[in-house]
């Protein structure tokens, strides 16, 4: 009989040197030695006592490791007493069928002094378990607190139109149920409920107040952009009076039709500003060439409205019309002069125009044989008048009414002034 010694391990250190309870026989039945007699655990095939030996020390050595590591984690405290107990049976049963070289019998005794530990940190552990349910119930309400908290705000937002403000709030809510602990599962489903609705409702009317603010912005485009259509097609006109006009009440409908999409709205007034500022550009360009010339102009007629007031006064009639006709012609075609200048040239034109057509009014006037035949007549009908009153005055004198005879001196003498300014007049004709 061979008897091996190899060097112990630290496990097999807890209770003493496991060799010294095994031995090899000649076949290489490998045996171990306890208080009942030694007892045949197996042979390794192939391998030499040495090696056999070993291998069925290592069996005992891990089964000695998982009990002192056992015992240890009761002692610690990290084991739930009833889950040790039936951890301790289950090396008991293992160890009393281990074919493995050691101290069998202080392994059996080494299982079974773990049984005082577990009852021994029993009380320790329901103690704990207490403080831990008494933890739980603490952290279970704080965390209802916190989310209940969370639940009322989202409540309160449910109705709110600050849609980016609110939106942005809610998602942090969100982040913060998330973080906080979970629930027992029927208060948590509960509390989730009202949230979750919550966030459903203000969700539910930002999308239909978007959906109602796209469609109105989409009407809102569609207007802009014909204004914008019309402004392009205005914008190389030269109507410069009523495209400007055009223009104004195509800013006033732009204004009316209020605002559209940031972007899009940015896009299309660019497009409107273009076409606006192409035609003023334009516009403003001929209205300065319109000034240079309309001061060219302006030097022309003040030239020239000296040459026509020097007709007046008329001393030849047919002179001065054939002179005011040239320079009536010349006036005509010097072109635009500015309008508020213009004014008082065509004032001082129209003057010399109204003289010349008075004095051919009054020339013909005076050689118009109708006219006068009836300025004839009209002294004739006068100095007969006045002889029929003076002749009726007489006779009233004579007849010794005076009265009669004032009034017929009266009319006499009314008629006599008449008869005076007719006869002026009859003189003026040629």
């Amino acid at each position: 009989m061979t008897e091996i010694h190899p060097t112990p391990s630290a496990a097999s250190a807890l209770i003493g040197d496991p060799a010294k309870f095994g031995r090899v026989g000649e076949d290489g039945t490998v045996y171990v030695i306890t208080p009942e007699g030694d007892k045949a655990v197996g042979s390794y095939p192939g391998k030499t006592h040495e090696e056999a030996l070993a291998y069925f020390v290592r069996k005992f050595e891990a089964a000695a490791s998982e009990v002192a590591l056992l015992a240890a984690r009761v002692r610690s405290g990290a084991m739930v007493p009833s889950d040790a107990a039936i951890a301790v049976n289950r090396l008991r049963h293992q160890v009393k069928e281990l074919n493995g070289v050691g101290d069998l019998a202080a392994l059996a005794v080494s299982v079974d002094l773990i049984s005082p530990l577990i009852e021994d940190t029993r009380g320790a552990y329901e103690a704990k378990k207490a403080e831990e349910a008494a933890l739980k119930a603490a952290k279970n309400a704080e965390a209802v607190l916190v989310k209940e908290k969370i639940v009322v705000e989202a409540e309160s937002l449910a109705l709110s139109e600050s849609w980016k403000v609110t939106g942005d709030r809610l998602k942090v809510l969100l982040d913060e149920w998330k973080a906080a602990p979970r629930l027992e599962k029927k208060i948590d489903a509960d509390l989730w409920k009202r949230f979750s609705s919550s966030r459903n409702k203000f969700d539910k009317r930002r999308r239909t107040h978007f959906a109602a603010l796209d469609a109105e912005q989409g009407k809102v485009a569609d207007a802009k952009n014909e204004l914008v259509a019309e402004a392009e097609k205005l914008a190389t006109s030269t109507d410069w009076v009523a495209t400007a006009r055009r223009f104004k009440a195509l800013m006033y409908l732009w204004k009316a039709t209020g605002r559209g999409k940031k972007g899009d709205d940015a896009k299309l007034w660019n497009r409107f500003k273009l076409a606006q500022d192409q035609f003023f550009t334009a516009k403003n360009a001929d209205l300065a060439k319109r000034d240079e010339l309309m001061s060219v102009n302006l030097a022309k007629r003040e030239e020239m409205i000296v040459a026509i007031e020097a007709l007046v006064p008329i001393t030849n009639l047919e002179e001065s019309k054939k002179n005011f006709r040239e320079l009536a012609r010349q006036w005509e075609r010097i072109g635009m002069t500015q309008r508020d200048k213009r004014a008082a040239f065509d004032a001082r034109f129209n003057a010399v125009e109204v003289a010349i057509k008075g004095a051919e009014e009054d020339r013909w006037r005076k050689t118009d044989p109708a006219a006068k035949a009836r300025a004839l007549d009209v002294v004739r009908q006068l100095a007969e008048a006045v002889a029929n009153y003076e002749k009726q005055a007489a006779k009233a004198q004579a007849a010794g009414n005076v009265k009669k005879a004032k009034e017929a001196t009266e009319a006499a003498a009314a008629r006599r002034l008449w008869l005076a300014d007719a006869e002026k007049g009859l003189a003026d004709f040629a």
